[in-house]
C-alpha cells in the first residue's frame, strides 16, 4: 500500500476569499445573568454553555452564535457613542416577524424603533446593556429587486425609510390585505423628512 502525500496549493495572494459564513459576536457585559435571559428570550436561543465568566448560547445548528464575557464594574453602553451600531437577524416572512414580536410585547420587551427601510421591515430592540438588536425580513423576493431599489429614485430620497406601528401591521396581516401592500414602505407623514424618521429611533 503507497501513501501518496495529497498537494495542496493556497490560493495566491491575488485572489480574494470571503468568509463562509457570518459565525457570531461577542458582548463584555456586567450583567451576564441579566444579558443571558434577554437574548434567549429575543432569539429563542438555548445556552451551549455556561461558567462564571462565559456565557455560549446558539439558536441553530452553530455551536454558538452569540458570546458573552462577565467583567464585574461595567457599566451599560452609551448607544450614541462609537462602536457596533446594531446586530440584524433576518426572519422567514412577515408573519414569522410578526408573531415574535407579539411574543416578545407580552414578556415585556418592546421594540424602540419599528421601522420600514424600503428593503427591509424592521424591529429595533434595545438589549439591557443599551446594544441594539435589529430584528427584520427582507422586502424584496430577489436579489435583482433588492438591487433595482437601491438604485432607484425613491431611495435616493429616503434611505432611512418610515416608521410605522407594529399593532397595525398585524391586525392587517390578520385581515388578510395583500403582502405587497403589507411590505410596501409607507408614505412619509407629512411635514416629515428621513431624518426625523432616523431621530425617532432615541
Amino acid at each position: 500500500m503507497n501513501d501518496v502525500t495529497p498537494i495542496r496549493r493556497i490560493a495566491p495572494a491575488t485572489q480574494p476569499v470571503s468568509p463562509a459564513k457570518f459565525a457570531h459576536f461577542v458582548l463584555r457585559t456586567g450583567q451576564a445573568d441579566k444579558m443571558a435571559e434577554w437574548y434567549k428570550t429575543v432569539l429563542a436561543a438555548r445556552i451551549v454553555f455556561r461558567d462564571e465568566r462565559l456565557c455560549f448560547l446558539s439558536y441553530d445548528d452553530e455551536h454558538h452564535r452569540l458570546a458573552l464575557i462577565q467583567i464585574p464594574g461595567l457599566q451599560p453602553r452609551d448607544p450614541d457613542g462609537t462602536g457596533t451600531d446594531h446586530v440584524a437577524y433576518t426572519y422567514r416572512d412577515l408573519g414569522d416577524l410578526l408573531a415574535n414580536y407579539r411574543r416578545l410585547k407580552a414578556a415585556g420587551i418592546l421594540p424602540h424603533w419599528p421601522i420600514n427601510h424600503g428593503v427591509t421591515t424592521s424591529l429595533y430592540y434595545r438589549d439591557p446593556d443599551n446594544n441594539r438588536v435589529e430584528l427584520q425580513i427582507d422586502n424584496f423576493a430577489t436579489e435583482a429587486e433588492c438591487q433595482g431599489y437601491f438604485q432607484s429614485q425613491a431611495f435616493r430620497e429616503n434611505p432611512v425609510g418610515v416608521t410605522y406601528d407594529p399593532d397595525e401591521l398585524c391586525r392587517r396581516y390578520e385581515a388578510g390585505e395583500p403582502m405587497t401592500e403589507l411590505l410596501r414602505i409607507p408614505p412619509m407623514p407629512e411635514g416629515k423628512t428621513p431624518w426625523d424618521m432616523l431621530s425617532s429611533r432615541h
